[in-house]
């Protein structure tokens, strides 16, 4: 059995920047994957300032071997309606490639990634473990959308014991998922010669039932397009159309890959979803964070990471319900209630659509409410890196291990209470 103070399933962004914070103050952190890094991550990729701050990037190391597009303006509008060009004439935003991304921040964690899928989770005597393998008084689900930890705190019985979920609930609306499918390769020469999507410039495409939107996004040598729903009917057809209309613009692309990989996230809308409980925090995709509008999930991953890190640091071992509880305090602090999908979906839907269809081509609406507050986000500041908090003293420290380790893993190890 490996025991560690915290252990970390998931090491997309989410759990290594929360591994990284929780290295530098001190704990011993045991981060498990699945996945063997650099794996291939469907998303359409890309980070804003702030999100490069809060991680404290060293860019020009980054660009050295990874792909590194500035943005400095989006084309938004309906399928098949008019375009609005908003240009910034500097870099609000720099396009990823999640492939590469997730394993630099990986690296960066300087934590060792365990790469075995979670099979096996218990519960016991105030500690979790792990496929019986791992050990630690708190864990963190950072796994995505799909994330085992995720899926055990949000099950039919909770992490006391209790038999069914409350009244209240089972009377909460039922969270709202994107489905997306999408596409990124590397472009031939004939390919990129005949392609004129600017890549300083990403195409968002909005459906006409506002139900989610494609979009076109060029990375250097690299394309990436996909199409995401709240509702996932008929996806696939929704997809198809999407590629036939840009395919039928031949100044935008000739042709794309016959498969597209799926994918799916929640939506940080409606109701607060599950964040916590004894000895657990949910964060990233994990506990549905990514932003309502855009369902960009990178910043609310890093940014509650950060804070779950935060909070795990300030507890002094303390891991119950009522400590943890200042993770959602603070959470919600920094990302605001949860907020309806549609503002105004009191609206016919024939009527909304057509209101849309209106503001989606007026410049105002266009820049400053959709590109500025839905995707952007840039009338809110960088999360700024906390103060590394300061561990207990050896003694105190030795004395916590104590307490958490079994009878059966002292008596085996030989270890006895004494001065260090």
């Amino acid at each position: 059995m490996k025991t560690s103070d915290v252990i970390i399933v998931g090491a997309g962004p989410a759990g290594s920047t929360c591994a990284a914070s929780l290295k530098k103050s001190g704990f011993t952190v045991q981060l498990l994957d699945k996945q063997v890094f650099p794996r291939v991550k469907p998303c359409a990729g890309w980070v804003t300032p702030q999100v490069i701050e809060a991680l404290g990037m060293d860019v020009s190391d980054y660009r050295r071997s990874n792909t590194w597009q500035p943005i400095t303006g989006f084309r938004t509008g309906m399928i098949g309606g008019p375009m609005v060009d908003t240009d910034y004439h500097e870099a609000v935003s720099f396009g990823i490639r999640r492939i590469e991304f997730d394993e630099y921040l990986l690296k960066q964690s300087g934590v060792l990634c365990n790469h075995s899928p979670v099979r096996k989770i218990e519960r016991a005597n105030g500690q979790w473990v792990i496929n019986e393998s791992f050990i630690a008084p708190v864990v963190i689900g950072a796994g995505g959308h799909f994330c085992p930890i995720s899926r055990y705190v949000r099950g039919n019985r909770d992490l006391r014991g209790s038999a069914a979920k409350s009244d209240a609930e089972l009377d909460l609306p039922p969270p709202l998922v994107v489905y997306a499918k999408e596409v990124e390769f590397e472009m031939s020469s004939r390919q990129r010669c005949r392609n004129h999507i600017d890549p300083e410039k990403p195409e968002l495409y909005f459906c006409r039932d506002l139900k989610g939107y494609g979009w076109c996004f060029r990375k250097g040598n690299f394309l990436n397009i996909g199409l995401g729903r709240i509702d996932k009917t008929d996806l696939s057809s929704h997809v198809q159309e999407f590629c036939d209309f840009v395919t039928s613009q031949r100044k935008r692309v000739d042709s794309l890959p016959p498969h597209f990989l799926g994918h799916a996230y929640q939506l940080y809308a409606e109701t607060i979803p599950p964040l916590f409980d004894e000895g657990v925090l949910l964060i990233g995709d994990a506990a549905g964070l990514a932003y309502a509008q855009s369902g960009e999930g990178i910043r609310p991953a890093v940014e509650s990471a950060m804070i779950a890190a935060d909070v795990i640091a300030n507890a002094n071992g303390d891991y119950g319900h009522d400590s943890l509880s200042a993770y959602r305090t603070r959470l919600l602090d920094r990302l605001g209630p949860p907020k309806p999908y549609q503002t105004v979906n009191w609206l016919p839907v024939s009527w909304l659509e057509t209101i849309a269809a209106r503001l989606m081509v007026t410049r105002w609406f266009a820049q400053s409410v959709v590109v500025d507050n839905w995707f952007l986000h840039r009338q809110q500041a960088a999360l700024i890196p906390f103060q590394e908090s300061t561990r207990e003293c050896v003694d105190c420290r030795f004395d916590r291990e104590q307490a958490r380790l079994t009878p059966a893993h002292l008596e085996s190890t030989g270890k006895t209470k004494g001065r260090h």
